[in-house]
């Protein structure tokens, strides 16, 4: 029998597979709480796990892209930010063609297109140096861009709230500080891998200014968001059963509150990449 010739994927290729992965693991990651997973739409009347699946699935290109753009300009600067404005925009208009105008992912194209980048741009670094790189891409201004009233816009100057575009111009501190380590911690503990997952999400939405709570539930949903977080992780974890019955109580308290983490779930799929990419 003739043996096969495998050939290693292009990096582009590569990294866009492991963001597309991301979103998807992301997407089933069950049971989170006011959120689309496995069990139901969360929160979301317009979504299902099939339409995130399709939406993640038509993001691709557009991830390879912004690779392909990072290792062709080979340095951080105005014209690879134009580069990933104008692939991101694109990749956002395939987006919506393939969930018939619903925004499900554009907190995420921004995040994952940004550490895409930093990863193609540096194929030895591991996930700090990776979100401060895209960290240090995201404080370019996009100079095609144009001012939009998007509903964290009006979170940020109402609640003075900082955002996705905070974020990343931070370098994900709530992923660095808070998601990664405990999705680490988790992991060396003994739990399963959906468990720390889990608990890496609810340490994200422990710290994170949610500005897609905010905008449907107010400061109340985002205090209900963050203390009902925090009390999982008191009590050990998800993995725990003290812990599964205050994540139960959390998810009937958000979707009482019609309150969906989308900014929380962006930053795992983040932190899923960014667990992976930082450590080839």
């Amino acid at each position: 029998m003739k043996a096969l010739n495998l050939q290693p994927l292009p990096l582009a290729d590569h990294l866009a597979d492991l963001a597309v992965e991301a979103l998807i693991d992301e997407a089933d990651l069950s049971p989170k709480p006011g959120l689309v997973d496995r069990r139901s739409s969360g929160a979301h009347s317009d979504m299902s796990l099939a339409l995130m699946h399709a939406s993640a699935l038509a993001l691709w290109p557009c991830l390879r892209q912004m690779a392909e753009a990072a290792h062709a300009h080979g340095e951080i600067g105005v014209p690879l930010r134009a580069a990933l404005g104008r692939i991101g925009r694109e990749g956002e208009a395939a987006m919506l063609a393939a969930t018939a105008g619903v925004n499900t992912h554009r907190g995420a194209i921004w995040a994952l297109g940004l550490l895409v980048a930093a990863r193609a741009l540096d194929a030895q670094a591991g996930a700090n140096t990776l979100a401060a790189r895209a960290g240090c891409i995201a404080l370019i201004d996009d100079p095609a861009a144009t001012a939009q009233d998007s509903h964290g816009t009006q979170m940020r100057r109402r609640y003075a709230a900082s955002g996705a575009r905070e974020q990343a111009q931070q370098g994900f501190p709530a992923v660095t500080d808070h998601g990664l380590p405990q999705l680490h911690r988790s992991r060396a503990n003994g739990a399963s891998e959906n468990h720390a997952r889990l608990d890496a999400l609810l340490a994200i939405m422990a710290a994170l200014s949610d500005t897609c709570v905010l905008w449907r539930a107010g400061p109340e949903g985002l205090q209900a968001l963050q203390q009902g977080a925090r009390a999982v992780l008191a009590v050990g974890g998800s993995a725990t059963l003290a812990g599964r019955r205050q994540l139960r109580l959390l998810d009937t308290q958000l979707l009482q509150l019609n309150a969906s983490p989308g900014g929380a779930a962006d930053l795992l799929a983040a932190c899923l990449f960014l667990d992976k990419a930082g450590s080839l």
